[in-house]
């Protein structure tokens, strides 16, 4: 990987951080699992990667989502959900999880405004008091005071009945995730011990009931035990994370965005080493424990599990399909004639299309990502109708 060092200040940055997770490590004996040092990695207050000051998104930053390649991401998914908005009435909510830049509220705000559907409230879930700033200070730019009035931050799930939707775009692989490995037919829990120079190495305990019994949940339902040495990530708090995020919510939809696969190929014999890395400055990194509060550190989502944890959570399972299928089922099409007949030039129109590549294209975005939608006394009408892969759960 050919990437430049971090400055002189990052690299001090990083040390602090690195120093913080060793006396944690130190304080509980000298150990502690994979899922905590994530956890610290990214969100250590002031210090974890979503939790500094360092750009995270776009060009300038280490990867680029779906909102920041220009609007039309946002605005079929504006026209995903304004059928169900319509369908609550006046007081229907909008909640985001993780704003990421506000890129992806501005242009959703301002597409469910064209097509009557704005909601009473729109709110955004982000732990980050850095990006809650940036993304207050994108939207009061680019929102008239009325409408920015509308937009609210909130510091934990809405515990009261409220009806709405919920949607998370890249959330799910950033939640910090536990390791395992099989060792001689048993569950190990991957933990992070210091090497002999004071750096982060692996190692292995045996794992406790709620992850052995979630490994082994998943070795019935692929049919086959993992083999000897088999290494993975699983999430077996994904069904208490939806509920809580969730919160009050009574009648609405749930829409999830994110990188992953159907369990079975989650966890596909070829795949011996699971789906874990790290993103810096555009480069995929293997090494996650590099750069520690530098690079992001994400896995894949198992879309079985979240089909799981959605429907537990009381609500039907509206539909799954490829990242491509979902915004073409809901306007891409139109949305890209619509902005190109009012682009300034041809330089503008080849963006545009050029934006539509990166959305659906296979190798791009297209195929890599996923949308699953969950719906409770109301109809997300032909949202999931293109391209259902819900067999393949």
């Amino acid at each position: 990987m050919s990437v430049l060092p971090p400055d002189a200040d990052a690299a001090a940055h990083s040390a602090r951080l690195r120093e913080l997770i060793r006396a944690q490590i130190l304080a509980a004996g000298g150990a502690i699992p994979f899922h905590r040092f994530m956890e610290l990695a990214l969100y250590a207050p002031g210090l974890g990667y979503y939790s500094a000051g360092a750009a995270k998104f776009g060009r300038a930053g280490d990867f680029v989502t779906a909102p920041e390649l220009g609007s039309l991401f946002a605005e079929c998914v504006a026209e995903a959900v304004a059928p169900v908005l319509r369908q609550l009435g006046e007081d229907a909510e909008f909640l985001e999880l993780g704003g990421g830049s506000g890129a992806f509220a501005e242009y959703a705000i301002k597409h469910l405004m064209t097509l009557d559907a704005m909601p009473a409230r729109y709110a955004i879930l982000e732990p980050s008091a850095d990006l809650r700033e940036r993304q207050r200070e994108h939207l009061r730019r680019r929102l008239t005071p009325p409408v920015f009035a509308r937009v609210e931050w909130l510091d934990g799930p809405v515990q009261e009945r409220w009806n709405g939707v919920l949607f998370a775009n890249e959330v799910i692989d950033a939640l910090p995730t536990s390791r395992f490995a099989l060792r001689q037919g048993e569950v190990f829990e991957e933990y992070v011990a210091l090497d002999g120079e004071g750096g982060f190495a692996r190692a292995e305990r045996p794992a406790d009931p709620l992850l052995a019994a979630a490994v082994r949940h998943v070795e019935r339902r692929g049919q086959a035990p993992f083999d000897d040495g088999y290494r993975s990530e699983l999430l077996p708090q994904l069904p208490y994370w939806v509920q809580a995020v969730m919160g009050g919510l009574g009648s609405g939809a749930m829409l999830f965005v994110d990188y992953g696969h159907p369990r079975g190929e989650y966890y596909a014999a070829t795949r011996r080493d699971g789906t874990l890395r790290a993103f810096y400055r555009h480069h995929v990194v293997e090494d996650v424990y590099a750069r520690v509060g530098l690079q992001d550190i994400t896995a894949s989502v198992d879309f079985t599990a979240l089909a799981e944890a959605g429907t537990e959570a009381g609500f039907d399972f509206a539909g799954y399909c490829s990242q491509a299928s979902f915004l073409i089922g809901n306007g891409l099409e139109q949305r890209l004639a619509a902005q190109e007949t009012r682009a300034p030039s041809e330089a503008a129109r080849y963006s545009l299309r050029r934006q539509v590549q990166q959305l659906t294209l296979p190798a791009a975005m297209g195929e890599r990502f996923q949308a699953m939608g969950f719906a409770r006394d109301v109809e997300f009408g032909a949202a999931f109708l293109a391209g259902d892969l819900s067999f393949r759960l």
